[in-house]
């Protein structure tokens, strides 16, 4: 029988152990990462890398799960199990610019979910920074000499980006409107066929993300001309930024998040807070994102959901300034 003294000593040994410790009813089952992009790219390789490591911390398998639609993906962790099994990968584009335009077109069915009614932020995964480039083709060596030739022909030279409403076509929006200068957008169905038609000269400029356009850059087929962050970038370090050059004003950088269903039980998003932070201070997860052009995120939840409005109103405001609407 237990006495009362090993009884205490037992409510000691436990009020002692880590709050993860304590919650054995989760993790009860594998979890499943909802990545909404394809097999291969940044974003999936941010996912996989932390998956490893929640896993690790978790001791439950956490499995990805690829979509090609973001906006159906978000919608299943939208609508999953209030158990937090289920979790989701938002980038900049799904977490703020949606929001932004939902702001002002609330009732588009385009979006099944409301991005901040129904998911909740857990924490900020990576931040990807995003270059200014141009098909060396061109002939255009730095920012100035571009401008200028945007001034002279207005509408003439063409900007891919990775889909209307994208944060790479809002960046290229941001640009015109702080340089004064007009290109033809042109979107695709994604990173992979823009960088492909600006490799083959069918449009001649576009602000993409980072891991995208560096193999390009350092063959010689693409120019980088800026980059679009506070700080130049790591693995382009002589490239200036849009700041050095006199445009602080033109900032994006790509980011993604990880979220769960809004109504789901907060100790059990914290328990996956708490493993994907220690997962993110991981040297080997920081190695492997910085050698994708990733910079490892962190935080708190609260510091995440903070970081969410900010770009949102940033984003906001461009999208009513320019009057962009969902196509």
């Amino acid at each position: 029988m237990m006495t009362r003294r090993s009884a205490l000593a037992g409510l000691a040994s436990l009020s002692a152990a880590p709050a993860w410790a304590q919650q054995r009813a989760f993790p009860n089952k594998p979890l499943t990462m909802i990545v909404p992009f394809p097999p291969g790219g940044p974003a999936d390789i941010f996912g996989r890398y932390l998956a490893e490591g929640m896993a690790e911390r978790l001791g439950k398998p956490v499995v990805i799960e690829n979509r090609d639609d973001a906006s159906a993906a978000l919608n299943l962790v939208a609508r999953a199990g209030l158990d937090a099994h289920v979790m989701g990968v938002i980038s900049a584009s799904s977490g703020a610019i949606v929001p932004s335009i939902l702001a002002t077109t609330p009732a588009d069915p385009i979006i099944p979910y409301d991005p901040t009614r129904d998911l909740a932020p857990i924490i900020l995964i990576a931040k990807v920074q995003e270059v200014l480039v141009v098909n060396a083709k061109l002939g255009v060596s730095d920012l100035k000499t571009l401008i200028a030739r945007l001034k002279a022909t207005p509408g003439e030279l063409s900007y891919a980006s990775t889909g209307a409403e994208s944060i790479t076509h809002l960046a290229m929006e941001l640009f015109e409107r702080e340089t004064g200068t007009k290109a033809l957008h042109v979107p695709y169905p994604g990173g992979a066929p823009a960088t492909a038609d600006l490799i083959a000269d069918h449009v001649q400029m576009a602000i993409l993300d980072l891991p995208a356009i560096l193999p390009h850059v350092r063959s010689g087929v693409l120019k980088a001309l800026a980059v679009t962050s506070d700080s130049r970038a790591a693995l382009l370090p002589d490239v200036p930024t849009m700041r050095e050059l006199g445009y602080s004003r033109v900032n994006s950088d790509n980011w993604y998040g990880l979220v769960a269903a809004r109504g789901s039980i907060r100790a059990n998003r914290d328990h996956l807070h708490d493993a994907a932070e220690e997962a993110l201070r991981s040297p080997t997860l920081i190695a492997a994102y910085a050698a994708v052009g990733g910079i490892a995120g962190g935080g708190t939840a609260e510091e995440f959901a903070r970081f969410q409005r900010r770009e949102t109103e940033k984003w906001t405001q461009l999208i009513r300034i320019a009057n962009i609407r969902f196509d």
